[in-house]
């Protein structure tokens, strides 16, 4: 009963959104915006201009409104938009380089010891160091869902340039996993 409650009121919010209704409105940028903003700030690393493109993307989702067919997610149609207009602000500033040099991965880092030492917080602060296209596409695939031909349609890149973003990124990232992973055995043995 409380999720056709929440349903309904959401329902509401968003036709009230679609006669323009600023108190609508305002619930709606109230309820969102914070999530926006992470999303957005995945994919710009400066905050003021990642809440600059956030709030941008909430105008358009108030002028876009009316196409919202409420068959999906609500949620998940306006962090498309986000997500939309988070790369249209990389392109516009070509922030997104889709080549960088990277050294190999010599080893594998040790995941069970990893989970322990790397908080969720530190995984995001590692995915932020990404090269701009690296970053972009893992987000994209891993943590938006999207599969390698979206991928490939919304940054006007090949599947396969996608494919290898997304594989460059990964090891970019067991690489610094692994020296985070020694740094930790480092002092545990100084103990």
């Amino acid at each position: 009963m409380l999720r056709l409650n929440t349903s309904v009121k959401e329902h509401q919010l968003i036709r009230d959104c679609k006669h323009k209704k600023s108190k609508a409105q305002k619930a709606v940028y109230d309820k969102y915006a914070s999530l926006m903003l992470v999303v957005c700030a995945r994919y710009i690393n400066d905050r003021m201009e990642a809440e600059h493109v956030m709030v941008g993307g909430m105008v358009k989702v108030f002028e876009k409104i009316g196409q919202f067919q409420e068959q999906g997610s609500f949620e998940g149609w306006i962090r498309r938009i986000m997500v939309n207009e988070s790369l249209m602000y990389l392109r516009k500033n070509k922030n997104m380089s889709l080549e960088s040099d990277f050294e190999e991965v010599i080893e594998e880092p040790n995941y069970d010891e990893l989970t322990q030492a790397v908080a969720a917080d530190e995984l995001l602060r590692l995915i932020e160091e990404l090269p701009v296209g690296y970053r972009t596409v893992f987000n994209l695939y891993a943590i938006e869902g999207y599969k390698h031909e979206e991928v490939g349609k919304l940054l006007g890149i090949s599947t396969g340039t996608s494919k290898s973003q997304l594989n460059r990124a990964r090891k970019l990232l067991q690489k610094q996993l692994v020296q985070i992973e020694n740094e930790v055995s480092l002092l545990r043995g100084a103990n």
